[in-house]
């Protein structure tokens, strides 16, 4: 670590670096509902809230900025809206310069990195497999022991070895504490720059590291490395000590000839002088923004001295801070706020800032603006490595496994239990068994595969979601690798259910019918899991997918099965939409396999002669499923077309996905 008067200043190895950061005059302002969408007079109406206003700063290359400000006031929209993750909600005006050079919307995802306050990691990874399969994403032309290397190398910055082969856990499981986690958040984000040997790069190559940095150094020209970095809220739920560490580890970051921007809540005062800039923010305003010691003598000289003892940050936030308790505090606060902000804006400090971002902007020799690699995996590749990291991970969760492979099985316990034993006298129930039977094995199917993905597959979107931010992959690729690694778990599990149901109740025993009805029965297990992944891409709500899912499986049955009404009797339209529900070719399908030249015997009930009037399954399938027998091979394609069909809408949602998290 540094020593805390050691951070305060720049690294003179790079105090000629002209990296740099301006930002000016950004404002964001959001347009919302008066009222809720029930009261229509006042859901008509809309008022304009102004979330951040008129907010310029300048970093350069070397430097820690931390944001202060109490919860509300506009750090993480700040950050936000300098990457570029902003939305389209609201109306965002402003410039961002890096080198003076400005960028333009579609540059800001490639030019920072941007770690957010919730760490969305693979909990049955070790450290070293997260950040190799980070690298991977990212990395082209380069073989295996040069990504070796990196990772280890940045493990070795962030003082990550120790657990190098721990898993990363979560709630279910323990694995490495929240500072580690916090760290390996950050090493993700500087492996995701790739740098080829060699590279020059804002002064880089002028830079001489002292001899503490050797070893560092050497990494630093050939590996990753993010010039502009930005962590939201990064010490949130660590302890102080933990909290601390953070904050050094990144003012040695920023030492290495890079910008460091943190949003921070409640920080020690030992970090003071960790800061090269400290910014306060209140009301979306940028109440100060200088260095530590400018900040003491601007508020001392503004009749507001620290008292000795006191923590700086906290007694400046709350001087700041708009106190909203009553509307006479609230004016109170506001006035003391308003005149603080106008003071600063009418202050040198403020002055040289602004000099400062024209200086930047009006250079004749600006360095060009250090983008982030392009030369990532293609598609396929990509795919390879989720595919991977998916198998790794879930296969390393045995209670998982165990419950997917079983759950079918259990399920056909209880329908084994239930009936026995198949009989062949119809007058003993030897169709409507098999009937019920045939009901279940289609209508349960979609739910166990309803579980889980509603389980297992959320964790992942989360993931995704950041990490198509960062650039390293679309949406729609993780939704593919996850689809590829179900596929073997699903074949395993539903054939496990059929060998035990079908052979252990007495279905028609020939070895053929047995394989139809397992490729069958296959089917709407899959499709259930498909179709709740689709749904989950545009439904950010797991509940509701879940409601969605059973609903739509209910009307299929009840249209398609021809259980509850059969085809002739149903109305045109029902009859045309059963049409659209794999349930008609699976129903028709497992009937044709069980009943077809199946004969039955039957023992007449007094007075009831009409009970014997079906003595073989043909009966069953020419009164039920006219021309079911014909349509044998049609109704097999058609039924698998579903998938494949699926997986296309899916690939759609996920692609609508990125328009929606975007908005």
């Amino acid at each position: 670590m540094v020593s805390e008067m050691g951070a305060s200043q720049t690294n003179p190895d790079f105090a000629d670096s002209s990296c740099s950061l301006s930002v000016k005059n950004v404002s964001y302002t959001v347009s919302e509902r008066v009222g809720p969408w029930w009261d229509l007079s006042s859901f008509r109406k809309r008022w304009t809230r102004q979330i951040l206003n008129q907010v310029s700063f300048h970093v350069d290359s070397g430097q820690i900025m931390g944001i202060l400000g109490n919860s509300g006031s506009g750090k993480t929209t700040l950050l936000d809206a300098i990457a570029g993750r902003i939305g389209n909600s609201g109306e965002l005006l402003g410039e961002v310069f890096v080198n003076g050079r400005k960028l333009k919307a579609e540059q800001f995802q490639d030019c920072f990195s941007y770690v957010l306050q919730s760490d969305n990691l693979l909990s049955y990874l070790t450290v070293e497999e997260t950040l190799t399969y980070t690298a991977r994403l990212s990395l082209r032309k380069h073989s295996s022991e040069a990504i070796y290397k990196k990772v280890a190398a940045v493990m070795a910055e962030l003082s990550l070895g120790h657990v190098a082969h721990s898993v990363i856990g979560g709630r279910i499981f323990p694995g490495i504490s929240g500072g580690e986690r916090r760290r390996v958040s950050i090493a993700s984000q500087l492996l995701q720059d790739p740098r080829s040997p060699g590279t020059v790069d804002c002064g880089l190559a002028e830079a001489t590291p002292n001899s503490t940095q050797t070893s560092n150094y050497k990494w630093l020209s050939s590996a990753a490395f993010t010039k502009v970095i930005l962590l939201d809220e990064p010490t949130t739920g660590l302890d102080s000590m933990t909290a601390n560490q953070i904050v050094l580890l990144l003012a040695e970051l920023a030492r290495r000839d890079r910008i460091v921007i943190v949003t921070i809540h409640q920080p020690r005062s030992e970090l003071f002088r960790i800061f090269n800039r400290i910014a306060i923010m209140s009301r979306g305003e940028l109440v100060f923004c200088g260095q530590p010691d400018e900040m003491v003598n601007f508020f001392s000289s503004s009749g507001y001295e620290c008292p000795e003892y006191c923590n700086p940050f906290d007694f400046y936030v709350d001087l700041t801070s708009v106190d909203t308790r009553s509307s006479e505090r609230e004016a109170a606060t506001y006035s003391r706020m308003h005149d603080i902000t106008s003071g600063y804006q009418n202050s040198e400090i403020y002055e040289n800032m602004l000099e400062r971002i024209e200086q930047s902007c009006q250079s004749a020799h600006k360095p060009m603006i250090p983008f982030k690699s392009k030369d990532s995996p293609n598609c396929i590749s990509k795919l390879n490595v989720l595919l991977r990291r998916t198998v790794r991970n879930m296969s390393r969760d045995r209670m998982g496994i165990l419950m997917r492979l079983s759950q079918n099985l259990i399920y056909g316990l209880f329908i084994a239990f239930f009936v026995m034993r198949l009989d062949k006298d119809v007058a003993k129930g030897a169709v409507q068994d098999r009937i019920g039977i045939i009901y279940q094995s289609m209508g349960a199917s979609p739910y166990t595969g309803m579980l889980n993905a509603v389980a297992l597959f959320p964790a992942l979107r989360a993931i995704a979601d950041q990490e198509s931010k960062d650039g390293l992959y679309q949406k729609w690729q993780m939704f593919l690798a996850y689809i590829i690694h179900i596929l073997p778990f699903s074949i395993i599990s539903v054939f496990i259910f059929t060998s035990f149901l079908y052979w252990t109740v007495g279905m028609n025993p020939d070895i053929v019918r047995f394989l139809c009805f397992s490729a069958v029965v296959m089917v709407p297990h899959i499709i259930g899991e498909l179709l709740t992944l689709v749904l989950l891409g545009v439904v950010q709500d797991p509940n509701m997918v879940n409601s969605g899912v059973a609903l739509l499986n209910v009307a299929g049955i009840m249209v398609g099965s021809g259980f509850l009404r059969s085809f002739k009797q149903m109305p045109v339209v029902f009859q045309w939409l059963s049409y659209l529900t794999f349930q008609k070719y699976g129903c028709e399908l497992l009937i044709v396999t069980e009943f077809y030249g199946l004969n039955f015997t039957c023992t007449p009930k007094a007075g009831f002669p009409e009970s014997c009037l079906v003595d073989s399954g043909n009966i069953i399938i020419d009164e039920g499923y006219p021309g079911a027998l014909s349509r044998y091979t049609e109704d097999f394609l058609l039924l698998y077309a579903f998938l494949p069909a699926l997986v296309i809408l899916g690939i759609i949602s996920f692609k609508i996905r990125d328009h929606i998290v975007k908005r």
